[in-house]
């Protein structure tokens, strides 16, 4: 059966058999209450309850997922806080096959009955699937892994920080933007903690402890004369880190630019002033003429890119048209995989998958079918050489195993294929950003993300940025506006002719990342050094016919 079929199916059965409320967006918490986790064992015990109820229906596969789920969000306007909301989301999935087909259904009552109960429903509704099923759902293989836990390694827990010291933060970066000319400014903290469990048939039990932070503010700035404004936005990266990446270290800041950046913490205060002087800069910034310039893009910016050009295009559903929400399908075919030779782009992009790197959002220990994460190559000196897979899909590209993609947005919700950590790996060679400006002759230095849109096999795109730089022979002459690039994918990825090394590497990220039907967002982060595109078109955004 495919996905959306699946889905199709599986969604009118929890439409019409859902046992109790299922909190979609979670309860409220009161501000400040103290976090507790669930004790492991009255998790194992609960999962045995419904391995076992589903196995007494019929199920031949059975995984469990117990999650709890706790958001806070601090939202702040100039010397106003406008909102605090903690929430809280906490219940039990059970995805099931039965005659070779998928069945699932959610409580959020996790007592045996009620356990139980959404078993057998499960298992019903497996059930009544595989009438219409055109073959058996072939799972790869996985091995259980017996009582294990990961935890994201972080070193403050932000939940345990007072809220006062959050809003001061929040209402100083407003307050050095204000001071430096803006007229308009609001900040925002969102914190994820996904407390999640999970059991399988295999013989897994895993517990893991998921901490996801991203401060972020936009800075307005009006021209009363005019009418016409310019804004520019946090140069934060959403991180999976504690609430230690909101205290600084110089040893993690990049000068010697035009904008200070930042590597593994983040200097709230620092950027929301130099953010409000940008802005007014960028309000008496020249436009820029239309044109074929080299792109130097900063890693804030180009994680956008990666993501939307290389992280969804090497999607294994979107490859086979099983998933096209959001942008459609993918135009890297199994045709052009199957040859071994697919030039995706020069010998200088090697982009790698990777569900673990430290810090980035999509970090796990392992996915929610309870798959081992780990790395691999997608492009490998310009060649496609790979896909992103899940446990279903594992046999249709020949392996033997699972990448470790699959993760739902709650317990409530049907696990699917989503985007591991997607980065572009930095050269091999010594080459500093300043080195790669002294060599351009016409380009445009991009700092930061922005617009963007994508055609429906993810090969033709439009990306803008928050600041642009005019290079002029070797220097940076300037600021520049109404910028943005279009290019198709394996042209844009073929022009790239330097990429910085290491000592550059920094992460990006989506905190909210979209995908299927019914919608469900996940986290994920991509890295990369600053690189050069040569010959890239540029449109003046601002031009009317």
């Amino acid at each position: 059966m495919k996905r959306k079929d699946f889905l199709y199916l599986t969604g009118m059965g929890i439409g019409a058999g859902m046992l109790s409320r299922v909190p979609v967006f979670g309860s409220s918490m009161p501000i400040g209450s103290h976090v507790e986790t669930v004790d492991v064992a009255l998790k194992k015990r609960m999962a045995d309850v419904a391995l076992n109820a589903a196995r007494s229906k019929g199920a031949t596969y059975t995984d469990v997922r117990i999650g709890r789920y706790l958001n806070q969000y601090v939202v702040t306007r100039e010397d106003k806080v406008e909102n605090i909301a903690n929430t809280q989301s906490y219940g039990m999935g059970i995805r099931v096959i039965a005659n070779g087909c998928w069945g699932f259904a959610a409580t959020d009552k996790l007592d045996n009955d009620s356990i139980a109960k959404a078993a057998a429903m499960a298992v019903a509704i497996a059930k009544e699937n595989a009438r219409i099923q055109a073959e058996p759902v072939q799972l790869a293989p996985q091995k259980g892994y017996g009582e294990v836990s990961w935890k994201t390694p972080i070193e403050k827990n932000a939940f345990d920080v007072p809220m006062k010291d959050k809003t001061d933060l929040l209402l100083s970066a407003n307050a050095a933007a204000m001071k430096n000319g803006a007229n308009y400014v609001n900040s925002i903290l969102f914190l994820v903690n996904e407390q999640k469990y999970f059991a399988s048939t295999d013989g897994s039990y895993i517990d893991q402890d998921v901490h996801r932070i991203w401060p972020t503010f936009t800075i307005t700035k009006v021209d009363a004369k005019t009418g016409k404004f310019e804004t520019r936005n946090a140069l934060s990266a959403p991180r999976g880190m504690g609430y230690e990446y909101l205290m600084p270290r110089e040893s993690d800041k990049i000068k010697g630019g035009p904008a200070i950046l930042y590597r593994d913490r983040y200097d709230m205060l620092e950027d929301a002033g130099n953010g409000a002087l940008q802005v007014t800069q960028k309000m008496a910034a020249k436009s820029v003429e239309p044109g074929k310039y080299d792109l130097i893009l900063d890693p804030s910016h180009l994680w956008l890119t990666i993501h939307e050009s290389v992280g969804h295009p090497t999607e294994l559903d979107r490859v086979l048209g099983y998933e096209a929400n959001y942008a459609g399908t993918s135009f890297l075919t199994l045709d052009k995989w199957k040859t071994g030779k697919f030039n995706f782009g020069s010998k200088n992009v090697n982009i790698v998958a990777d569900k673990l790197q430290p810090g980035s959002l999509g970090a796990v220990g392992y996915d929610d079918e309870g798959v081992k994460c780990g790395q691999w190559d997608l492009i490998k000196d310009g060649i496609l050489v790979n896909y992103q897979v899940i446990r279903d899909q594992a046999h249709i590209i020949g392996l033997n195993q699972s990448q470790g993609c699959c993760y739902a947005d709650g317990w409530n919700d049907v696990q699917f294929q989503r985007m591991a950590n997607v980065s572009l790996q930095p050269g091999k060679t010594p080459l500093a950003v300043a080195d790669i400006i002294k060599n351009t002759e016409k380009g445009i230095y991009i700092i930061g993300d922005s617009s963007f849109s994508i055609d429906q096999q993810r090969y033709n795109f439009q990306f803008s940025g928050q600041m642009y730089y005019e290079v002029k022979n070797g220097k940076i002459a300037g600021m520049l506006n109404d910028v943005a690039y279009q290019a198709n994918t394996q042209e844009f990825w073929n022009s790239c002719v330097a990429v910085a090394d290491k000592s550059d590497y920094r992460l990006g990220g989506s905190f909210f990342d979209g995908k299927g039907q019914p919608g469900q967002v996940s986290a994920v982060s991509h890295g990369s050094s600053t690189a050069r595109f040569n010959g890239v078109n540029v449109i003046n955004t601002a031009r009317k016919i």
